[in-house]
């Protein structure tokens, strides 16, 4: 995210894409990890309703925030590989801080609708959740209360937040490849596809374990299952998108060198 601050050679609309990826990843880890940790050390750890509603927002928020940014990063390649000619009239500054916009703005409000609909409902006990954050399901299995809207709704922003992007990216990929493949020279083919597998491999570790867990029924799946699929997009693809999108890339390890041989200067 500095260097992309500090470097005019990375003002792309991919690398704001990447550093907003960053921005959910960073949220990601300080809302889950600490208290991940804190359970691991001394086999569990308390937190109030409250306290726990809030860490289900910021998780809500970022993944969904996530799944968009992934979608939009497919939509950037597409043009840049499918409409090459129209790419700087297409990915305008503008148009890529307004759909930024939107996308953290729309994840907002669905992740408000969810707080306001939990501190609705009633917890009668016992008041432990067998996971190692709170995600939705394992706070509604707390309540008494009639948890039909939020189960709903959950299947609602399955769709608009999981499904459709996911639908998007296949698609794009679809036109990608078929493009790609229609390039005459071995060199070309490569070069096009080398600035998509980045993506691809963060868009099949993160939407292969979240689709498990959210858009599969969950009766009879155990409970160690569920916990070690959830670490892979909340743990393991937070560690992983640094290393691919930045150490992997050439732009930010060039920068990166310069920037370092400079202040040692």
């Amino acid at each position: 995210m500095v260097l992309y601050l500090v470097s005019k050679s990375l003002q792309s609309p991919m690398y704001f894409f990447i550093t907003q990826l960053s921005l959910c990843d960073l949220l990601l880890t300080t809302d889950i990890v600490p208290i991940l940790l804190h359970t691991v050390l001394y086999g569990g750890s308390t937190m109030t309703l409250i306290g726990c509603i809030t860490q289900f927002s910021f998780f809500a928020t970022t993944e969904s925030s996530e799944c968009l940014l992934l979608s939009l990063m497919s939509y950037d390649r597409y043009v840049a590989i499918c409409n090459p000619l129209r790419y700087h009239s297409i990915m305008t500054h503008n148009f890529c801080i307004k759909s930024v916009k939107e996308i953290w703005l729309t994840s907002s409000i669905m992740t408000l609708i969810y707080a306001i609909n939990m501190f609705t409902l009633y917890f009668c006990g016992p008041h432990v959740i067998d996971h190692f954050f709170c995600d939705l399901e394992p706070i509604l299995q707390l309540s008494c209360s009639d948890t039909t809207i939020l189960h709903t709704l959950g299947l609602i922003s399955g769709f608009v937040f999981v499904m459709a992007p996911f639908i998007i990216i296949v698609v794009s990929y679809v036109y990608i490849v078929i493009t790609i493949l229609k390039i005459p020279s071995n060199t070309g083919r490569q070069k096009a596809f080398s600035t998509c597998g980045s993506h691809l491999i963060v868009v099949c570790l993160f939407y292969g374990t979240l689709i498990m867990v959210y858009m599969f029924p969950t009766e009879g799946r155990s409970l160690i299952l569920n916990k070690v699929l959830s670490l892979s997009y909340t743990v393991l693809t937070p560690l992983l998108n640094p290393i691919i999108y930045t150490l992997r890339n050439k732009d930010f390890k060039e920068f990166f060198h310069k920037l370092k041989a400079t202040l040692h200067l």
